[in-house]
């Protein structure tokens, strides 16, 4: 897995599957990328590993968000 594929992944990224937002870009080795939320990343990437380039993003979901009260500080 790699994350110097291309820029980090936005709330604008959708899951290719189901809309959601997506945290995995497999970019494939004939060309073309495909995009998935967590959950469809864990169900296809196995099979997607040896025809594509990984980027996983999904740790991000268990990152805290930092709270107004920590901005104003």
């Amino acid at each position: 897995m790699t994350t110097a594929l291309a820029p980090s992944l936005t709330a604008a990224d959708r899951c290719d599957r189901c809309g959601a937002q997506a945290y995995v870009r497999a970019r494939l080795h004939a060309g073309g990328e495909l995009l998935f939320c967590a959950h469809h990343g864990r169900e296809h990437l196995p099979k997607l590993r040896e025809h594509a380039d990984i980027q996983d993003e999904s740790e991000r979901l268990h990152e805290n968000p930092a709270s107004a009260a920590d901005e104003e500080r």
